[in-house]
């Protein structure tokens, strides 16, 4: 298990756990971020910027810190 942040740019994964404040775990809720859900990677920011992330056909731009809170189980290559 990893965090979202340290995944690489067209790397999948499947988020395994959420670790955040009750306003953090909301939001990202509503933003579409659950247990079970298949997430990928699609362009992370210079100097430790914003992660693009692909939700099934929803895309969400999201500070590094808040990734940093989204454990998650990479697909093996």
């Amino acid at each position: 298990m990893q965090l979202l942040s340290q995944l690489k740019i067209g790397q999948q994964a499947v988020i395994s756990a959420i670790e955040a404040e009750e306003y953090l775990f909301h939001r990202l809720s509503a933003l579409g971020f659950r247990v079970g859900k298949p997430i990928s990677l699609i362009r992370r920011a210079n100097f430790n910027g914003p992660l693009h992330v692909r939700l099934g056909t929803t895309d969400v731009i999201l500070r590094s810190t808040e990734a940093a809170r989204i454990r998650i189980n990479p697909f093996s290559d």
